[in-house]
């Protein structure tokens, strides 16, 4: 790698670099990278260096190219240093990259990394909310109920709001984020539930144990309590909440 990437302050005058980002971005590792860090948390450069294949020193370049280019932002506790993405704008724009990138045929060479994939098709976490074949499942059912309403772009009803508080979600009040927003999901292309909702109904369900997540990775199943809440509550079927294994 021999390319320097300058951080450059934009104001209301300049022009935004948008070649940047697409070099930051087009990059495979730093790529894999990005897409690592949709589970919202905070990656030590060892733990990408592994994911990714790629050797610890070369994780370190990459990640100091993406620091300094604003798409990622770092926390050193002693010795270790995080890396996370910058912010939730970040997020959205690797989510819609995501969404529209055609799909790349891996090789599977085992039955466990068969039941990987699966399993992040079936249920993740989107940076902050819900994502994967239940994700949308959960998208369709509010807006079914009429808990969500499409009709002048994305909204939550009064209905929503009065079911989220009956399953004590606490939507946080006053944020710059939009309440409820559309993100195209990247494995079934039909869109799943992002924003402040999204978030809080994300957060509620890993807090009462609705949901748990697969070893290290981004995908989720869903609980015994989580399949009572959703069926119940959405009437999603067994079917939908379980994930089959290959």
């Amino acid at each position: 790698m021999n390319a320097k990437f300058v951080h450059v302050t934009t104001g209301a005058s300049a022009n935004p670099d948008l070649a940047l980002v697409a070099r930051l971005i087009g990059d495979d590792t730093r790529a894999t990278f990005c897409l690592a860090l949709l589970d919202g948390r905070a990656w030590t450069a060892t733990e990408l260096a592994r994911h990714a294949g790629v050797a610890a020193s070369t994780a370190t370049e990459h990640l100091n190219a993406l620091v300094a280019g604003n798409l990622f932002a770092e926390e050193r506790q002693g010795r270790h240093r995080y890396v996370r993405l910058a912010n939730q704008q970040v997020a959205e724009l690797i989510e819609n990259l995501a969404a529209i990138a055609p799909e790349r045929a891996a090789p599977v060479s085992s039955l466990s990394a068969a039941n990987r994939r699966n399993a992040l098709a079936h249920a993740r976490t989107c940076y902050d909310h819900l994502a994967g074949v239940v994700g949308v499942a959960i998208t369709e059912a509010m807006s079914e109920r009429g808990l969500l309403d499409w009709g002048r772009g994305l909204r939550l009803t009064g209905a929503g709001a009065a079911w989220l508080a009956d399953l004590g979600i606490e939507v946080q009040a006053n944020s710059r984020r939009p309440a409820v927003r559309a993100c195209l999901d990247w494995t079934e292309r039909r869109p799943h539930l992002a924003g402040v909702v999204g978030a809080a109904m994300c957060h509620h369900a890993f807090e009462h144990g609705w949901i748990s997540r697969v070893g290290s990775t981004r995908a989720v199943t869903i609980t015994d309590a989580g399949r009572k809440v959703l069926s119940s509550g959405l009437g999603l079927p067994e079917e939908i909440l379980t994930r089959r294994h290959s």
